[in-house]
């Protein structure tokens, strides 16, 4: 039974959003809908311009007998700012500050809608670039990872400090702690990564950029390729940070039982 265009275009915006990055081509919605290839064409070209004009994302179309359509989900940089502007005026509180110069973010990072659009900021980052996994280490990096990787739609990776019998076997590295100073372990399972990978390491919180260097440290052991860094919130006081290319939505810092948060460097890296 023939589709109403109106009841098209919310179906096809709804299966275009649940899989972002995926080709989907025009016969798919022809026999879904039980349309001529011409009327699909027509639908998309509302929807492209509809996604366009409102922020969501670009709506590829690719022509040809093995083409289709293809929904790139990014966010603009004024609704970027909102989100960042919003996290800061919450982070920036004295309840949140934390004996040690610690930084309480365990219920922004919590927050589906929060996640959302961290998520968002960062798949933006890497739009047109081809990222084959997210790595994160566990835990507060896991649903950071798990919300960037759904708008790019990859697969996320969770490295461990400890190794875990149902992973099989693994790949151990060594790594100094930039909060410590101590040298610490992670591992990561020997079947989350294929060689000659691209991958994207993101963390919720840098400070000396140990962990995140281990994670780099890991990346090179699998043969990978490392596209890129982001973390929700870096120190301003690196303490001999060895890591120099990454993306930060705020700068945020715990001094005298007090919390200063501002924007981080994520409009100069994404926006610019």
């Amino acid at each position: 039974m023939k589709v109403r265009r109106s009841d098209r275009l919310i179906d096809m915006t709804r299966y275009l959003l649940e899989r972002p990055h995926t080709l989907v081509p025009l016969t798919f919605f022809a026999d879904r809908y039980d349309s001529a290839k011409s009327s699909i064409s027509e639908d998309l070209t509302i929807l492209k311009r509809t996604f366009q004009n409102r922020g969501t994302g670009l709506l590829e179309t690719i022509p040809g007998a093995a083409g289709g359509t293809r929904f790139l989900p990014y966010i603009l940089k004024e609704e970027a700012q909102e989100v960042v502007n919003k996290l800061i005026a919450e982070m920036s509180s004295d309840t949140r500050y934390l004996p040690g110069g610690y930084v309480y973010m365990s219920d922004l990072l919590g927050s589906p809608a929060t996640l959302r659009e961290i998520g968002r900021i960062f798949a933006t980052q890497y739009l047109n670039q081809n990222v084959d996994a997210v790595m994160t280490i566990a835990t507060k990096g896991v649903p950071i990872a798990q919300s960037v990787a759904d708008f790019l739609n990859v697969p996320f990776v969770i490295v461990r400090h400890d190794t875990e019998i149902t992973e099989g076997s693994t790949v151990n590295v060594n790594y100094v702690s930039g909060s410590s100073t101590r040298i610490e372990k992670m591992s990561l399972s020997k079947r989350s990564l294929k060689p000659d990978s691209n991958v994207l390491i993101v963390d919720d919180y840098m400070r000396g950029g140990g962990t995140v260097g281990g994670m780099i440290s890991m990346v090179e052991e699998f043969d990978a390729n490392l596209i890129g860094v982001g973390v929700v919130a870096e120190s301003t006081a690196p303490n001999g940070r060895t890591i120099g290319d990454y993306t930060s939505l705020m700068r945020v810092d715990a001094e005298n039982n007090t919390v200063v948060s501002q924007p981080g460097n994520y409009i100069e890296k994404i926006f610019n």
